[in-house]
């Protein structure tokens, strides 16, 4: 359980941050950088959800338990899992599971199945909510490319499952986005080279 009683502790005040391992790195780090654009996604997501103003429960529900993962996703990436460190006894660190990215999978799947195929891209619009998951899609992409510059690096592994998870995610953005636009008919559709001269 986590337990915050005081905000401000100015540990920070220096430019550091701690990991979950307790490693001091750098505010600007590339692992902080992941896991606080995932913070930024958790936060579009959460705008998303106030623009549908309860119109789709279940889309909201959905959206919720996004969230939740979404912290998870941001404690996996906290503490990285180095083969030379060995893990704290009795606390195993947590980690985003294959059963999340299967869950987001079925959610696609069963959102997908309502809506006609695309014929081209979609512009971000349509309603307030299908604009506002658009922005979450592509904040969401960020963390993404992010986390796999990171997984990139020496020595800074990323669970395949959390990749799996990031990109999954903005897939269902997508895909709530147009299920949320009148199941695909309020979608404002790309003409290409439209206002060429």
């Amino acid at each position: 359980m986590v337990v915050l009683n005081k905000i401000y502790t100015r540990t920070g005040d220096e430019g550091l941050t701690a990991l979950g391992t307790g490693e001091r790195v750098p505010k600007h780090s590339l692992r902080i950088a992941a896991y606080g654009t995932v913070d930024e996604t958790n936060a579009a997501i959460g705008m998303a959800r106030v623009h549908l103003g309860g119109e789709s429960p279940d889309v909201d529900a959905m959206l919720g338990r996004v969230q939740n993962d979404l912290f998870d996703l941001g404690a996996d990436l906290t503490i990285p899992t180095r083969e030379a460190e060995p893990a704290k006894a009795g606390r195993a660190p947590l980690r985003v599971s294959d059963a999340q990215v299967k869950r987001l999978e079925d959610e696609i799947d069963a959102m997908n199945a309502e809506l006609k195929p695309l014929r081209s891209f979609v512009l971000p619009g349509g309603s307030a909510g299908a604009a506002a998951l658009h922005v979450a899609r592509t904040v969401c992409r960020r963390a993404e490319r992010l986390m796999v510059e990171l997984a990139g690096q020496p020595n800074e592994p990323v669970a395949a499952p959390a990749l799996k998870y990031i990109n999954r995610l903005s897939d269902l953005l997508f895909v709530a986005s147009r299920y949320v636009n009148d199941r695909g008919k309020s979608d404002v559709l790309w003409v290409p080279g439209q206002n060429r001269q």
